[in-house]
């Protein structure tokens, strides 16, 4: 089998791949689900309620500010125009500016209404991503703050790039590059800005107080609830294989008869991780870790959001293995040498998990120039993107302070920003450790 590359024509929406790309949609918002469970489960006791709570506030946050303004910038709606450069004889499209408050959906073709339904769970995604990362220590008003900026400014112009027919979609086309800068389920969009809006978050809140003790090596502060962070794997296993199969058909222009290999190809990438994740640590540690093999398992559907429309079964296979290996490994690494604390693994698991499958998407591509295409678009990811939002949240911490004040920190948010605890019955810390 050859992996699977997109058609150079875009046949128009038939009304059967039309509900069957609805119904999968409807289906993806599992995904979200299962990450809102993991960050929860990863965070401490006393501040599960607001971690949970904090989840919904900024999906919520997200779609309105994507709806407001982001939608405009994506380039996804009729009407508006495109801004472009012009470089070695080709126009290079970099921004869009469209109707706001998403006018003309209604009368948008049918796959322009679906691939705007499949933004607005994208950018959800990618805002709640580094919700996890300032757990324990982020307040909830800084954490909506945010997302609002992601929504509005960063996600909509990498989602224009990449899938909007911009300046990244058009190096095919204008420099011969393979097919474009390829990515049918949001790795480089989602998982990648995700992971390094918690990286820049991480930098600005800083570690989690006693986590990083000034004599000796780091304290472990070990999430709350395994059970809760292993069931939104399984949810989340359900909502990506609906996710990658919409991403092949409105991205990656996929034939249907092209699905089922995508669905394998996902189930097989976060197999090999969570296996090679479970041998690490059994290795590391003399028994199986089960909060990095839920990093592990998260990092394999990750790596999949980029090749598994693009790649044969056994290279999916493979892909996932590697990234498997490179989870626990890199955890250490961030928090050991670097000093980074971040509970729920977002940095390692999406933005390296989500580089990889990128450039594995180029290793393995048929065409000739794909891999030059996936390293230019890391190359924008991890040059342009990354500052962008390390700024952008740098001036937000400026005018909305992210850090909790230290008693906020000692009480755990749930006392200091809702009034009450998630588990009121029971004692869930000791102010000893905070002494």
């Amino acid at each position: 089998m050859t992996p699977l590359l997109p058609s150079p024509a875009v046949q128009p929406m038939t009304e059967a791949v039309f509900s069957l790309t609805l119904a999968l949609l409807f289906l993806a918002p599992l995904v979200i689900a299962g990450i809102a469970l993991i960050n929860t489960g990863l965070g401490r006791s006393r501040s599960a309620a607001q971690a949970l709570l904090g989840n919904l506030a900024i999906l919520a946050v997200a779609a309105v500010a994507f709806a407001l303004v982001g939608a405009s910038l994506a380039g996804g709606l009729p009407g508006g125009r495109g801004l472009a450069f012009h470089a070695g004889g080709a126009a290079w499209e970099w921004l869009h500016v469209g109707p706001l408050m998403l006018g003309g959906l209604g009368s948008s073709p049918p796959q322009a209404q679906l691939g705007l339904l499949f933004e607005f769970l994208a950018v959800v995604l990618a805002a709640m991503l580094p919700w996890g990362s300032g757990a324990d220590r982020w307040r909830l008003s800084a954490g909506a703050a945010a997302a609002a900026v992601l929504a509005a400014i960063v996600f909509p112009l990498t989602a224009h790039w990449i899938w909007g027919g911009g300046w990244l979609a058009q190096l095919g086309i204008n420099f011969g590059l393979g097919a474009g800068f390829l990515d049918g389920g949001g790795a480089s969009t989602v998982h990648v800005l995700g992971g390094l809006s918690a990286l820049a978050v991480v930098w600005i809140v800083g570690p989690r107080k006693g986590k990083f003790p000034e004599v000796g090596l780091s304290t472990a502060l070990p999430g709350h609830n395994a059970v809760y962070v292993l069931f939104g794997c399984l949810l989340a296993l359900i909502g990506w294989l609906a996710w990658n199969a919409a991403g092949a058909i409105l991205w990656l222009h996929a034939p249907l008869t092209s699905l089922a290999v995508t669905a394998v190809n996902t189930l097989l990438s976060a197999s090999g991780a969570l296996a090679a994740t479970y041998a690490v640590t059994r290795i590391r540690f003399g028994k199986p870790d089960a909060s990095l093999c839920a990093n592990g398992w998260l990092a394999g559907l990750v790596t999949s959001s980029a090749c598994a429309g693009l790649v044969t079964p056994g290279q999916a296979l493979f892909i996932g293995l590697v990234a498997g290996i490179l989870t626990p490994l890199l955890v250490e690494l961030f928090e050991i040498a670097l000093s980074i604390d971040d509970p729920s693994g977002a940095i390692t698991v999406h933005a390296v998990g989500g580089l990889w499958g990128i450039l594995a998407a180029g290793i393995f591509a048929s065409q000739a120039g794909q891999l030059v295409a996936q390293l230019v678009g890391i190359a924008t990811l991890l040059g342009l993107m990354l500052p962008l939002i390390y700024l952008l949240f740098f001036l937000l911490d400026r005018v909305l302070p992210f850090r909790v004040d230290p008693d906020g920190e000692r009480l755990g948010m749930d006392l200091h920003e809702l009034g009450g605890g998630a588990y009121p019955e029971f004692v869930i810390h000791r102010d000893e450790s905070y002494r």
